[in-house]
């Protein structure tokens, strides 16, 4: 059937995505069809590095059923402007822990089990079935491939090499010798193709992003299982890099990843301890289970990190900072958190944390001139939870030191031109054509969105890194270096005051000399130092960020009001970077906001404006609780956030299918802790 005759349900279907994880950077996504709508989709996504390197290994696994003399294919594939109809056997799909199609085909009923072994480069499909009719056969056809997954097989010509034991199967391609895949079937027969290419697959969400749409794969044989009339049965697919494959359980696999998946939730204290109804449980358990997915482990490092978002993203450490408190605190994983606070002062240059590191050779890049100070942040979070001095003292307060010498002299990496002005103690950062806060879309040479000089978030975090490392110094007993940090401090809160107010926007400035109205300023409310103290200027912040730039999804990156407004994230790659921070909605921006309205309620004395922002607090948490509920279950990626959203109606999700920090903030707020 043509894609444009199918009813607009199944087009929905198609643009819901899910994922599962395996704890070291590989992921197993579909959309909701089963059909792979991305060249990021596939049953297993293996970081041949972890968590970097990824390739695509096992695209799709196609069934179909044969019985009373008709074939039934159970799978939904797009190629060639057509779209084939499995979708009409399934009449149920849901992902709690782990993703469950069911399929019926006259009196045969088949329930599909998708997972991953945790810590491992293997998926398994498990399938229960119940064959209530006639003698029928179940075929499975696996679709392989190699290649990064960023890339795409476009008109591409196999080089094959297999080999196969029973149902135990080998296969090199193109020569890659070094990373066999093998496959394995619990029942049936496995019967070897010669030359069966699969071709033009058809990516339509990578169209929509102006990318190459249509690739090969290769199907390498087919399983062929029979089933008797009346007869239960059950089967496990295994696909892995694993090469002792015949000896993976695949339903232990399941039940195991069951088990800590749960192990998980309860763990946190909040689903057992929750007088909450059943649909806003349900959404923190999602919530909880979702955070896992961002945990990875890096082997090189011997610890633990953030992945910043799937499906394209690596461990970033803004991100990972930004993320820390929803992730890892919320949850009461706590070593987890302690090893992520290792990984980001592990390769700390100059006083720079890395802000990621490359995928191919594991290069620390540095281009971030806030996340040293984000690092101090969640170090004081960290201490606020765990009362951990020790660790914090002995493994971690050194770094934060030499992080403070160095912003507080001058730090020239990678030509970022950070160093503190010492006629009012403000930092200026970047220059005209670097990219080194977090709205840093770079195309060529050029700065989508410069702001080099002296940010109003940046600013924030060192105030608030001032007031941190004062209280760190005086706790670990070095009072010189407590006054130090204190007097500093108290300069850069005078510099502020008297440099930063926008009188005419009743807003704060983006940067010394620009008056766009951004979300940034939030920064300054927000922290556990606050800079703006004054609960008549927060006030005015809030409420020029509520008219200018909120709505349910997040906080728009832009006011409408100002030039260069965009607000729909569409088009070719060029386009999509030039409006990513010029007007489109990001959910995680929420937690900046929410943390500022409760600041704000401590510092103001007037009962009836304390009750006022009270109301904003209970409004702002029914709201996202409320839209992200829909998002998860029933409209967009499903037990997931996204990264953005457009900034008009109907507000479609954009970028990544799920995001850590949109994750993580929207975690803290539905959850409410205070």
């Amino acid at each position: 059937m043509k894609y444009s005759e199918i009813d607009e349900e199944v087009k929905k279907s198609l643009k819901r995505d899910w994922i599962i994880t395996n704890g070291i950077g590989g992921f197993c996504s579909q959309s909701a069809l089963g059909c792979n709508t991305r060249k990021y989709h596939g049953l297993l996504v293996a970081p041949l590095t972890p968590p970097a390197r990824r390739f695509l290994i096992l695209s799709k696994l196609d069934e179909s059923i044969e019985t009373n003399g008709t074939k039934y294919n159970l799978f939904t594939n797009m190629a060639n402007g057509e779209i084939s109809e499995g979708y009409k056997y399934l009449v149920d799909f849901k992902k709690e822990y782990i993703p469950i199609f069911t399929y019926k085909v006259e009196n045969i009923i088949i329930k599909k089990f998708i997972c991953m072994d945790y810590g491992k480069n293997t998926v398994v499909v498990y399938y229960q079935i119940k064959n209530q009719n006639a003698e029928a056969k179940l075929t499975l056809a696996p679709v392989v491939n190699f290649r990064d997954f960023h890339s795409i097989n476009k008109d591409h010509q196999f080089n094959v090499e297999q080999s196969h034991s029973g149902n135990k199967v080998r296969i090199v391609l193109d020569k890659n010798s070094e990373t066999p895949i093998y496959m394995n079937c619990s029942d049936g027969r496995y019967f070897k193709h010669i030359d069966d290419t699969f071709r033009n697959m058809y990516y339509l969400r990578e169209e929509e992003r102006g990318f190459e749409a249509e690739e090969n794969h290769y199907v390498p044989g087919v399983y062929s299982i029979n089933l008797e009339p009346n007869e239960e049965k059950e089967i496990t697919f295994v696909c892995s890099l694993e090469e002792n494959i015949e000896e993976i359980d695949g339903i232990k696999v399941i039940n195991k990843e069951l088990l800590r998946m749960t192990g998980i939730i309860y763990d946190t204290g909040i689903i057992q301890n929750s007088k909450m109804n059943d649909k806003k449980l349900d959404m923190l358990k999602a919530l909880i289970l979702a955070t896992d997915n961002f945990i990875v482990n890096r082997p090189s490092f011997g610890l633990h990190t953030v992945i910043a978002g799937y499906p394209w993203f690596l461990d970033w450490g803004r991100d990972s900072l930004i993320s820390f408190e929803g992730l890892l605190l919320l949850t009461k994983r706590y070593e987890l958190a302690k090893e992520v606070l290792l990984t980001n002062i592990r390769d700390i240059k100059y006083g720079l944390v890395p802000n990621g590191y490359s995928g191919y050779d594991n290069r620390p890049l540095y281009n971030s001139a806030d996340s040293s100070l984000l690092l101090i942040e969640q170090v004081y979070k960290y201490l606020k939870y765990t009362n951990d001095n020790e660790f914090i003292k002995d493994e971690i307060y050194p770094s934060l030191v030499k992080i403070m010498d160095a912003y507080s002299d001058r730090i020239d990496v990678d030509g970022d031109n950070i160093y503190l002005d010492k006629e009012d103690n403000l930092l200026s950062a970047g220059t005209e054509n670097t990219q080194i806060t977090w709205m840093d879309v770079k195309i060529d040479n050029h700065a989508i969105t410069p702001r080099n000089g002296k940010t109003v978030e940046l600013n924030a975090l060192w105030y608030n890194a001032l007031k941190i490392m004062a209280r760190l110094a005086e706790k670990y007993e070095n009072k010189q270096l407590c006054r130090k940090y204190l007097e500093m401090a108290e300069k850069t809160k005078k510099s502020f005051d008297e440099k930063f107010y926008n009188e005419e926007k009743h807003c704060l400035y983006d940067v010394l000399g620009d008056s766009k109205v951004r979300p940034n300023q939030l920064f300054a409310l927000s922290l556990s130092h606050p800079i703006v103290d004054n609960a008549e200027i927060a006030e005015q912040v809030l409420s020029t960020v509520e008219n200018k730039l909120l709505n349910k999804y997040g906080l728009k990156t832009l006011s409408s009001d100002e030039d260069g407004y965009v607000d729909v994230y569409e088009g070719s790659a060029y386009k999509r970077d030039s409006s990513y921070h010029q007007g489109i909605t990001w959910p995680w921006l929420l937690g900046l906001y929410y943390d500022a309205l409760k600041n704000t309620m401590i510092i103001e004395k007037n009962r009836t404006k304390r009750q006022e922002l009270e109301e904003k607090i209970t409004k702002l948490v029914y709201t996202t609780k409320e839209t992200f509920k829909a998002e998860m279950f029933e409209r967009s990626s499903i037990g997931t956030i996204s990264e953005i959203y457009d900034s008009t109606e109907p507000y479609e999700e954009r970028g990544a299918f799920a995001q850590a920090w949109s994750v993580a903030e929207i975690f803290r707020i539905v959850l409410n802790k205070r």
